[in-house]
């Protein structure tokens, strides 16, 4: 079975090891619950790697941004040498790689306030490989409001957050809405051209998290060709805040009925969430497949939200 997950946090912990001194993990092999090399052998097509930043801390390097753009110098050497996997920045090289057997290992951003209103800053994440950005974290940014607190789930998106999504659309780096406040969801279905996602995020009538969709959202993000990647994180999966397999299930089963088959994809947030995961790691991802087969899942369901969905959603946002 091929999987393809739209996030995972592991160049966050592979900079914070950089910024002790140590490089001795990359990429390619590390003890985080993600490294290129268990990808292929699990036999993933793609996963995305999120440069994320948290708001609160201190740069590094003097500025978020830099930080961010250190996170991908690190990706790109993790990489280097290594044969079973590539960069891809788009859906014909996804397939160039695909046809050769090969991951592919797309960039994101994790926290769009990197931008601090200086619009020029996405031509330059875009020529760093960046192709999608979570618009907000958990704080306030220049684009908008997050979706984690009550207080800010009836503001939207603020002016720049609008003229970047415009810049966005143009350039062909996806909007994320996972983090967004419920306003600004609403504004990116609204003002958006292209499909967007919720890269790791859930269903709230399953597991009522804020950060989670309405059953509406879950729609609207149908009617406009995006899909969402379920988040493995157990504060998003149940009331109990259990990662289980039976619990993604139950999200995946919810979110199929109200949005339709095409749905739904993964977005385990590897690396991201501390929770004890049922599935604990990328290598043990084939046991996702497994216990749908045994929960009546059809196979064609199964490779669905495996990584078919995936494909027709980049398929979609590229080639229209």
């Amino acid at each position: 079975m091929r999987f393809i997950d739209f996030h995972c946090d592991t160049l966050m912990k592979l900079f914070d090891l950089y910024k002790l001194g140590d490089e001795s993990q990359t990429v390619w092999e590390n003890k985080c619950q993600i490294d290129v090399k268990r990808l292929s052998e699990a036999g993933y097509g793609a996963q995305f790697f999120a440069c994320y930043l948290w708001w609160e801390d201190q740069p590094f390097l003097g500025s978020h941004y830099k930080d961010a753009l250190k996170m991908t110098e690190l990706f790109y050497k993790g990489l280097k040498g290594h044969e079973e996997a590539a960069f891809a920045g788009s859906w014909e090289e996804y397939l160039a790689n695909r046809k050769e057997g090969k991951v592919s290992c797309f960039l994101t951003v994790e926290e769009g306030g990197i931008l601090e209103n200086q619009p020029e800053r996405l031509t330059e994440l875009y020529k760093a490989g960046i192709r999608l950005i979570t618009l907000t974290w958990n704080y306030e940014n220049c684009l908008g409001y997050p979706g984690c607190f009550p207080e800010f789930q009836a503001k939207g998106l603020k002016k720049f957050g609008i003229e970047t999504l415009e810049r966005m659309d143009e350039l062909g780096i996806i909007a994320d809405v996972s983090h967004l406040s419920d306003a600004g969801f609403e504004d990116v279905w609204k003002y958006g051209r292209r499909p967007f996602i919720a890269s790791h995020s859930n269903a709230r009538s399953v597991c009522p998290h804020n950060r989670n969709l309405t059953d509406e959202m879950i729609r609207k993000l149908a009617e406009k060709g995006g899909i969402a990647g379920i988040n493995f994180g157990g504060d998003f999966l149940s009331a109990d805040g259990k990662s289980t397999v039976e619990a993604i299930i139950a999200n995946i089963r919810h979110m199929m009925k109200v949005g339709g088959r095409e749905i739904v994809g993964i977005g385990t947030d590897f690396d991201g969430v501390e929770d004890e995961l049922e599935i604990s790691a990328c290598q043990h991802m084939p046991e996702l497949p497994r216990a749908m087969e045994k929960a009546g899942f059809t196979t064609g369901e199964i490779e669905d939200v495996c990584y078919k969905n995936a494909e027709k959603f980049l398929k979609r946002y590229w080639e229209g």
